[in-house]
């Protein structure tokens, strides 16, 4: 009988902000057979800080908050804490 903890990821973009939303598997598996599972979510938005994430993270948010995603999420803050 042997027990093995096996966590998969997968990944979702979000909104016009581009928000990365990480979902994470982990199964126990017993002689290959899966006899447990649970999800478990996390979110980055732009401006985040992911250089301690994965690369895959690192790579997703390079690729997806370019300068304009970037100006537009600047312009939509300024805005709403003018109250416009």
């Amino acid at each position: 009988m042997a027990l093995e903890k096996v966590v998969t990821y997968d990944y979702e973009i979000r909104g016009i902000y581009k928000t990365i939303q990480q979902r994470t598997r982990t199964a126990i598996e017993e002689d290959g057979v899966e006899i447990s599972f649970s999800y478990h979510r996390n979110s980055f938005m732009i401006g985040t800080d992911v250089s301690g994430e994965s690369a895959e993270v690192r790579a997703l948010s390079s690729s997806l908050w370019t300068q304009a995603v970037s100006a537009s999420y600047s312009l939509s803050q300024t805005s709403q804490s003018l109250g416009l």
